[in-house]
């Protein structure tokens, strides 16, 4: 190579070693540099032969700039946040977020609750929730959970109201109705208006914000309202506010509030993990060099 030449090599998962974290394609990779860089936080979460691998065949090995400012602003936020610390955790399913409710509610001042999984805690509590998304084997943990937020003083947030569907379509017809109270042969789509204004004002006190997961199925117009409300309480509060990749920085940058935000993770499982207390393979494999 010629100072001021760069080789792009082609995605190393097209290579069957790279998932495998093998010595032969590590060395192979190792060979074509001095010095070894990652800057890819969004694959931090694996041990692979491109990430974590090589580094045992270099003798410098560093995180980059990006990589680094993810680490910085979410350790940040979850070691030493301002308080109040405000949690938003969406998405679909309990069992996906088990090891970030347990690391958080150890942390957060108030912890926010919404999408699918959602759903799982109210049926816990005693209510109907139709032909929602339910992990029933999760109802007991979601009682432990609830129980332990109240033995810590933290503040867990869940929906009073919810935007519910006889289909899940755009095209279906839809009521509000209180959280619990959802008829069979429905399901809820959506957090309510009045949850919605209890999770923007729990936001606009809040210090620092990290969020991770959609509020509802926000893929269909007509239950994106919770989401794009969320996002709109984050842009337009003077809090740090970072937001945990995968679906929530799809839609803070479909919103046109990316910039508005302190911090979009590049990252969503790596984000997640990291959220969770984990090392990251990716990020200790260079810091040990």
């Amino acid at each position: 190579m010629k100072d001021g030449e760069v080789i792009l090599l082609e995605n190393t998962r097209y290579r069957a070693e790279e998932t495998k974290n093998g010595d032969e394609f590590s060395k192979e990779l190792a060979s074509l540099c001095d010095v070894f860089v990652n800057d890819a936080f969004g694959t931090a979460h694996r041990a692979h032969c491109s990430n974590v691998g090589v580094t045992k065949y270099v003798d410098t090995a560093v995180v980059g700039y990006l990589m680094q400012k993810e680490i910085d602003f979410l350790g940040n936020a979850v070691n030493n946040p301002e308080r109040p610390f405000v949690a938003i955790l969406g998405g679909a399913k309990v069992s996906s977020k088990i090891s970030v409710i347990e690391n958080l509610i150890d942390k957060v001042d108030t912890l926010i609750i919404g999408g699918g999984m959602s759903y799982t805690f109210s049926k816990a509590q005693g209510g109907t929730v139709g032909k929602s998304l339910l992990e029933e084997d999760y109802c007991e943990y979601a009682l432990n959970m609830i129980q332990k937020a109240k033995d810590k003083g933290v503040k867990l947030l869940l929906p009073v109201d919810n935007v519910i569907a006889d289909d899940f379509s755009n095209d279906a017809n839809i009521k509000v109705v209180k959280a619990g109270e959802i008829p069979e042969g429905w399901e809820g789509l959506d957090i309510g208006p009045e949850t919605i204004k209890i999770y923007a004002d729990a936001v606009k006190d809040a210090k620092t914000v990290v969020w991770n997961g959609p509020m509802g199925a926000f893929e269909m117009p007509n239950f994106a309202k919770g989401t794009e409300e969320v996002a709109k309480a984050l842009a337009e509060t003077d809090a740090v506010t970072i937001i945990g990749g995968g679906d929530s920085a799809a839609a803070v940058n479909q919103l046109g509030y990316g910039d508005k935000m302190t911090h979009i993770s590049t990252g969503g499982g790596a984000s997640l993990e990291f959220l969770e207390g984990k090392e990251l393979p990716g990020v200790a494999a260079a810091n040990d060099k």
